[in-house]
């Protein structure tokens, strides 16, 4: 691969690099928040690079420009030498679609096709639980609320009517629908499913972010690991998806649905 498609390769990377962490908020689709510094600097270092290789193959060809005649055999040997590793190099244009999306289209965030395909994450062991606020509704997370139901032996959720926000993901197997998280630790390629099931209204289309205003479904006993992992909507309403899409995180403020 020649020189010159190279360094524009280079520079288109670190364009699209620098578009999605400086001027959007598109990366957050791809990696948590505190990796913003290391997209911008990764941006900025292959700028520099394309233009350093610019910079090389104009004087190189400068250079033999004006070189003499009695030197053309050796640079037709150094050309044949580049020729022969031609192949290795053009693997860079694998950079092209996603330095060309990063600047004009970007993919979708992960979401229900992933989630569908995971297992919920499981439940970290919680002994002590804090006191829940007099709120009616009671917005949750779906961790807090998954922990409460397999392992609160006070039962502090019976009878309590909770708020939750996240995805519409369908389910293949069971009834309802599952309301789900997609938490990262590093980026979109290790994310992990929080899932609650759903009960007692039809699911929105797959994707749908929507906050969802219930009660526990009973089934099983309440505090322990036999405890359905599940609520009885009375209300569901739908919402933007959040900047960060990849946290546990409160429920959004309702809009109609």
């Amino acid at each position: 691969m020649k020189r010159s498609p190279q360094s524009v390769l280079l520079v288109l990377s670190g364009t699209g690099l620098l578009h999605i962490s400086l001027f959007t908020d598109l990366y957050l689709r791809y990696v948590k928040d505190w990796m913003r510094p290391m997209l911008i600097a990764s941006g900025v270092l292959l700028l520099l690079l394309g233009a350093a290789d610019a910079w090389s193959h104009r004087k190189q060809a400068s250079s033999r420009d004006e070189a003499d005649h009695r030197v053309r055999e050796d640079y037709e040997e150094h050309d044949s030498h580049c020729n022969d590793h031609s192949g290795v190099p053009r693997t860079a244009w694998l950079l092209l679609l996603p330095a060309l999306s990063m600047l004009f289209y970007a993919p979708p965030a992960l979401g229900a096709y992933t989630a569908s395909r995971q297992a919920s994450k499981p439940v970290v062991q919680q002994d002590v639980f804090e006191p829940l606020p007099a709120l009616s509704p009671l917005p949750l997370t779906l961790g807090d609320f998954t922990s409460r139901v397999r392992q609160d032996p006070e039962q502090t959720l019976k009878g309590r009517s909770i708020q939750m926000t996240g995805f519409a993901t369908p389910v293949e197997r069971g009834e309802g629908w599952d309301l789900t998280r997609l938490l990262v630790s590093c980026c979109s390629a290790d994310a992990q499913a929080v899932k609650v099931r759903i009960h007692g209204i039809k699911a929105p289309p797959a994707d749908t972010w929507v906050t969802v205003v219930g009660t526990w479904h009973a089934e099983g006993t309440l505090g322990t690991s036999s405890a359905a992992v599940a609520l009885d909507a009375r209300t569901v309403n739908k919402v933007d998806r959040p900047s960060n899409g990849y946290m546990d995180a409160l429920p959004l403020p309702l809009s109609s649905y």
